[in-house]
C-alpha cells in the first residue's frame, strides 16, 4: 500500500513552485488530488498532463479560486467534496512576496501580501472545519517560512503573514484536536523556486552562509514533509512548525 493510498488532499497554489511539486508528491504517493489556481489555468493543465502520461490512474482535478475570496474558497470546498467524496488533508500553499523596506512598503503591498498568506489559510480551514469535524478526522497543513519565525529585512509584510499562519495553526490545533483533526504547520527555509531564481548570485552565495548544508532546498523536499504529514505516519503529531531548511 502506498504511503498515501485512499486519501484525498486539497492543496490551495498548486500550479507552479512548492505547491506543484506537492501536487506531482502526493499523486506519486497515491493520493487523489485536488488543486486550485487562481490566473495559471495554462499552467495548471500543464501540470495535469504530465502527471497522467506517468500515472494513467491518478484522479487529479483543478480548480480556479481567488485564495483571498472567503466565498470562492467556500465553494472549491464544496465542489471538491461533489467530486470526491472526502477530503483527509487541507496544504494551504497559496502565497506570494512583495518585498520592500518598510519605509517604502504600501499599503497595497501590505494588504496584497496578508490576504494571500493569512486571510486565505482562514478562509480555507472555516470552509474545512465541518466537513473534517463530520468525519471526526483529517491534517490540516500550512505552509509558512523561516521568515515567520526569524523574519527578514524588507519583508516585514511577508514575515507578519507567514508569523501569522504560526499562531493560527497553533490555535485552531486546540480547537480541533479533541475532533481527531491535527494541525501543523512547514517552514520552508530558501528553496529553489520562481521567487528565488531572480535573486542575484552574490546574494545566493551570502544566504548560503547561513544554511548547514550549504545549498538551497528543492521544491520536493519540502513536499515530502507535506506528503509525511497528510499520511498516517502522522497521527500523533499536531501543533508542530516542521521547518525544512537545511538547517538555516
Amino acid at each position: 500500500m502506498q504511503l498515501l493510498e485512499n486519501k484525498v488532499i486539497l492543496i490551495t497554489g498548486g500550479s507552479r513552485g512548492i505547491g506543484a511539486a506537492t501536487v506531482q508528491k502526493c499523486v506519486e504517493y497515491g493520493a487523489s488530488v485536488a488543486f486550485t489556481y487562481k490566473s495559471s489555468a495554462e499552467q495548471a493543465q500543464k501540470l495535469i498532463d504530465e502527471l497522467n502520461l506517468r500515472f494513467p490512474q491518478a484522479n487529479i482535478k483543478s480548480y480556479a479560486s481567488d485564495a483571498r475570496s472567503g466565498q470562492q474558497a467556500a465553494q472549491t470546498i464544496e465542489q471538491v467534496l461533489k467530486d470526491f467524496g472526502k477530503i483527509d488533508a487541507l496544504v494551504n500553499n497559496a502565497g506570494i512576496t512583495r518585498d520592500n523596506i518598510l519605509m517604502r512598503l504600501t499599503e497595497e503591498q501590505w494588504d496584497e501580501v496578508l490576504d494571500t498568506n493569512l486571510k486565505a489559510v482562514f478562509h480555507y480551514c472555516k470552509a474545512i472545519c465541518r466537513p473534517m469535524l463530520k468525519a471526526k478526522a483529517g491534517s490540516i497543513i500550512n505552509i509558512t517560512s523561516v521568515v515567520g519565525i526569524s523574519g527578514n529585512a524588507g519583508q516585514a509584510n511577508y514575515a507578519a503573514s507567514k508569523a501569522g499562519v504560526i499562531g493560527f495553526t497553533k490555535s485552531l490545533g486546540q480547537e480541533l484536536g479533541s475532533r481527531n483533526i491535527r494541525c501543523n504547520a512547514i517552514a520552508p527555509g530558501f528553496t529553489e523556486t520562481d521567487m528565488t531564481t531572480t535573486l542575484d548570485e552574490t546574494v545566493k552565495a551570502k544566504m548560503m552562509e547561513n544554511i548547514w548544508l550549504k545549498r538551497f532546498g528543492r521544491a520536493d523536499e519540502v513536499a515530502n514533509a507535506v506528503a509525511f504529514l497528510a499520511s498516517d505516519l502522522s497521527t500523533y503529531i499536531s501543533g508542530e512548525v516542521i521547518k525544512v531548511s537545511g538547517g538555516l
